[in-house]
């Protein structure tokens, strides 16, 4: 029977005492995959030795690396994460792996989503994908310990947590040259607060240092749509002239405000992936959720089939501003 130490060790800890990966030591232990007699041997020795108890709740992974990995998905109901969902189910099919999917809405400090990520492992999954803003380093470290993880959408801070994520200052910066060349100087940056939404709260931030120079009035939000649009409307009855959003939802409330009051002001929206966006003629960002799909899922293969690492632990991919007719010239005043 385990001792104590047992409680402690995981199945890193047995591949570091080998020098083998973590995913080689779970087939070793497992009875699967291509391993030599003499490795496999090493690690049964090293678990023992370690007093290490293999996780029930670990990877199933086949020989060949194939399996079913899990996915914890950020609000579906949103375009961004809808399309996301759908570029992940297409790049896991290629990939030759199959998706178990728990979708999470609001959910501020993230505990509603640690507990779905604790309900994939129970399902025995052989990786995950956190594609959600809402948990932070922290909180997925554990996880990445137990089975191969990789983020989606958002930047990673963690090298023990993969990561294929938005480059939101690139895109800041493409909108806010857009912002200076008309000749605004004044605007409001409509953006969620951190707890609400890290993605939006990084795009909101990243666009208000981008316009650095400009008198950037900055209003957080919470997670309804129409929050802060009327202070973003008292700016621009003070004297801004355009409100830029950190999400095309939160434009076309602003939009529908601006159309209720029969007021008038530029905006600007982040994601480009709202149907109709071209008729609507928003001003937008087209965030790349095709490319960040098909790498995430590509990473998480090869980490299960064990290849060796030949990008970055982390990368970032820029999607393309949208010119539209929301965002123009300021009017005279």
């Amino acid at each position: 029977m385990a001792d104590q130490r047992a409680l402690g060790v995981r199945i890193e800890d047995v591949a570091r005492a080998v020098g083998v990966s973590r995913a080689t030591a779970t087939r070793a232990l497992r009875g699967q995959g291509r391993i030599a007699p003499a490795t496999r041997e090493r690690v049964r020795r090293a678990a023992e030795e370690l007093g290490y108890v293999p996780n029930l709740m670990a990877t199933e992974l086949a020989a060949g690396g194939t399996g079913v990995i899990g996915l914890m998905l950020r609000d579906a109901a949103n375009p961004v994460y809808g399309q996301l969902f759908s570029c992940l189910e297409v790049a896991a099919v290629r990939a030759g792996v199959e998706l178990i999917t728990v979708t999470i809405g609001s959910d501020p400090r993230g505990e509603r989503q640690v507990q779905a990520l604790r309900r994939l492992l129970g399902m025995r999954v052989a990786g995950l994908l956190v594609a959600t803003g809402g948990v932070d380093s922290t909180q997925l470290e554990p996880f990445a310990a137990e089975v191969p993880m990789v983020r989606v959408g958002r930047p990673e801070a963690s090298a023990r947590v993969f990561a294929e994520s938005y480059d939101e200052e690139w895109h800041g910066h493409q909108l806010a040259e857009r912002v200076r060349a008309l000749g605004h100087r004044r605007v409001v940056v409509l953006g969620a607060a951190p707890e609400t939404s890290y993605g939006e709260h990084l795009r909101a931030e990243a666009l208000a240092g981008a316009l650095a120079g400009l008198d950037v009035r900055r209003v957080a939000t919470g997670p309804d749509p129409t929050d802060g649009v009327g202070a973003a409307l008292a700016e621009v009855d003070a004297g801004a002239t355009a409100v830029l959003c950190a999400s095309d939802v939160r434009q076309l409330a602003v939009l529908r405000a601006l159309a209720t009051r029969g007021a008038s002001a530029s905006t600007t929206g982040w994601d480009g992936l709202m149907p109709g966006v071209d008729l609507l003629g928003l001003t937008t960002v087209r965030m790349p959720v095709e490319e960040a799909a098909e790498a995430a899922v590509a990473r998480l293969a090869g980490l299960l089939a064990d290849e060796p690492l030949s990008v970055p632990t982390h990368r970032s991919w820029r999607g393309e501003l949208v010119p539209g007719r929301t965002l123009t010239e300021p009017e005279p005043r």
